[in-house]
């Protein structure tokens, strides 16, 4: 059981570094533009030597920052259930807490690929009918590989739940 709790913690906590990063900077997209190269996250993008703020209000963006946000909250209040499920921590007796690490997991993992998903669609859609030289960047890139990371979180909770239930529902008292 705290070998999968242990293994749910590394995943989450990787994930969750993951998804700051992968949120936070500018690489999810790089284009040529004019004869020059240029890069755009989910706040800015940013031309050679100067980087600008997103002011348009478009909606895939906006998505796509929201969930990409629920995702982090959800992933850090995971992480702390989960650290609570592995000391002990006997405040809230009235639930199991690797069962909620696990569910928390997944809402996490739903969300990042909600994000992923959105922003995928309307990049595809958008750029690939208008522009010949543009590709995902690597910020891109490592929030699929949270999605895979928060997937792994709460499968690792889900089996430590299940081993922990197993033997009080053969042994009842």
């Amino acid at each position: 059981m705290y070998s999968f709790m242990g293994g749910g913690l590394f995943c989450a906590g990787m994930g969750n570094i993951l998804l700051i990063v992968s949120t936070a900077t500018d690489y999810w997209m790089q284009y040529r533009h004019s004869n020059n190269y240029m890069h755009q996250g989910l706040w800015r993008y940013c031309m050679p030597g100067k980087c600008f703020t997103h002011t348009d209000s478009i909606a895939y963006w906006d998505a796509t920052r929201a969930f990409m946000i629920l995702s982090l909250l959800a992933c850090f209040i995971g992480i702390l259930i989960g650290v609570m499920a592995f000391i002990h921590y006997s405040s809230f007796d009235m639930f199991d807490k690797s069962f909620a690490a696990s569910i928390l997991f997944f809402i996490s993992c739903f969300f990042v690929f909600l994000a992923m998903a959105v922003y995928t669609g309307v990049t595809i859609n958008y750029y690939g009918k208008r522009y010949g030289n543009w590709r995902f960047s690597w910020s891109y890139i490592i929030g699929w590989v949270s999605v895979v990371l928060t997937f792994f979180s709460g499968i690792f909770y889900m089996c430590a739940y299940r081993m922990h239930e197993c033997p009080r529902m053969s042994n009842p008292q």
